[in-house]
């Protein structure tokens, strides 16, 4: 049998065919020829695809990516078969021939249908089958999240495809060489461009870790035990403050770097560091005790100085509140924990406003009372329990004043609902004939000729 397979058929200058070779590479084109077909015809594929809920578009770039695949790798095994493995370049010790050309295109492709495989099977089904209809999540917010986890997993594939390309093709050049004498012993350090790849890649597998733990592991135990929004976002930043540490430290590691020499160095300067950044360093823990106390979170909103706004996120230095006009405020995490902050949804989502009025003197006091509760429950954003009350709060000098309460959620405009409340009392006390004074002062005027 191996003589019948080792017959020659015919040679051509120093290239020769022979009988193994030949049944070898008519086996690789049957097969991708019936591949080929496989992706046209009605298969497990399609029953796989129509329950992941993959659209139409999607399904013919996966059989684009599957042909082009299958084709590049039947090429490269027909030239290792044929063995017509031409140099078409020679370079010191890179040579680059036909076969690592297809080899190159065909772990390119595979990137490629690992990207598909990633974004539109695993992101995709996991985010539909995720936000069931019990979960009410708008189709942007769920989308933008799934475009966010697809991004991670195509960086990883295609950084780890450039990487795999590197090595295979023998281009993993030194970008940079230097030699660093420790006691004599003379080291030689070079930052090859596959180490900085593997250190970027190190840290990407930990993006793509925090999206697994935060996004799946995670989810449905804030979902059962109804967490609400702030305590997950300080939850998630604590893992990820502890992941990312982690991760840089592995990757400049693996690059080279002597961490040894980091944390001697480090040791040093803190010292002189700490004395210059000891406000810095007072933000950063404030910033851990806020994640870890929870006495202002994300959505809370609070009152602190002249300014009322809502949390929108909290950094290990400094926290982004939104004001009321839509302007966003950095403030020093040490403010938040050291100086008075008025929280207003700390324990309750509602809080008491007031309106404060004046009328004249000889006002029917109870049509007054009456006119006020009617303008504060009219407002749709006034709590109809507790039920808006009004106090007669003093005889003013020239008016009987009163104060209006009234509960609301809609903390951040409230002045919003204060000035609607304000144009609806002016609006019945014309129409009711009560009148709003206007300060008067009586002025005696003495002639001192007059007693003369």
């Amino acid at each position: 049998m191996q003589e019948f397979l080792g017959q020659i058929l015919f040679t051509i200058n120093n290239w020769s065919l022979d009988v193994g070779q030949l049944i070898m590479s008519m086996v690789s084109l049957i097969v991708f020829l019936i591949l080929y077909r496989y992706l046209d015809v009605p298969t497990p594929l399609s029953k796989f695809l129509d329950k992941s809920h993959v659209k139409e578009r999607q399904r013919r770039v996966l059989k684009w990516i599957l042909r082009l695949f299958f084709f590049f790798l039947v090429i490269f095994l027909l030239l290792i078969i044929l063995k017509l493995d031409f140099v078409l370049y020679t370079r010191n010790d890179f040579n680059l021939s036909i076969s690592l050309i297809f080899k190159g295109l065909f772990i390119l492709q595979g990137a490629r249908l690992m990207d598909w495989i990633f974004g539109n099977i695993l992101i995709h089904k996991y985010y539909i089958k995720r936000d069931s209809p019990r979960i009410r999540r708008t189709e942007d917010s769920r989308r933008i999240e799934e475009e966010s986890a697809i991004r991670i997993g195509q960086t990883i594939v295609y950084v780890a495809a450039i990487f795999i390309l590197l090595k295979g093709l023998n281009l993993d050049f030194a970008l940079f060489e230097y030699t660093v004498n420790n006691d004599g012993v003379r080291t030689t350090l070079d930052f090859r461009l596959t180490k900085i790849l593997s250190g970027l890649l190190i840290l990407l597998i930990a993006r793509l870790s925090l999206w697994v733990i935060t996004e799946i592991l995670l989810y449905g135990v804030y979902n059962r035990r109804k967490i609400d929004s702030g305590s997950r976002f300080a939850i998630n930043q604590l893992i990820k403050y502890f992941v990312y540490f982690i991760a840089v430290i592995v990757a400049l590691d693996h690059v080279g770097i002597n961490m040894t020499l980091i944390w001697t160095g480090a040791a040093a300067l803190l010292v002189g560091i700490g004395l210059g950044l000891q406000q810095t360093f007072n933000d950063f823990v404030s910033g851990v005790v806020l994640l870890f106390e929870r006495t202002t979170s994300v959505g809370d909103i609070l009152e602190f100085g002249d300014k009322v706004g809502q949390v929108k996120r909290i950094g290990l230095r400094a926290s982004t509140i939104e004001t009321r006009f839509n302007k966003s405020v950095v403030v020093p995490n040490s403010k938040l924990v050291n100086e008075d902050v008025i929280n207003w949804s700390h324990y309750r989502n509602r809080v008491r406003f007031e309106i404060f009025v004046g009328v004249a003197y000889g006002s029917d006091t109870q049509l007054v009372r009456e006119i006020l509760i009617e303008a504060a429950e009219k407002h749709k954003d006034v709590l109809k329990s507790p039920t808006p009350f009004v106090r007669f709060s003093n005889f003013g000098n020239s008016s009987l004043d009163f104060k209006l309460s009234f509960f609301s959620r809609n903390y951040l405009f409230i002045e919003d609902v204060k000035s609607d409340i304000r144009f609806e009392i002016d609006r019945l006390f014309r129409e009711r004939k009560v009148t709003i004074p206007f300060p008067q002062l009586d002025v005696w005027y003495k002639n001192p000729s007059a007693n003369q």
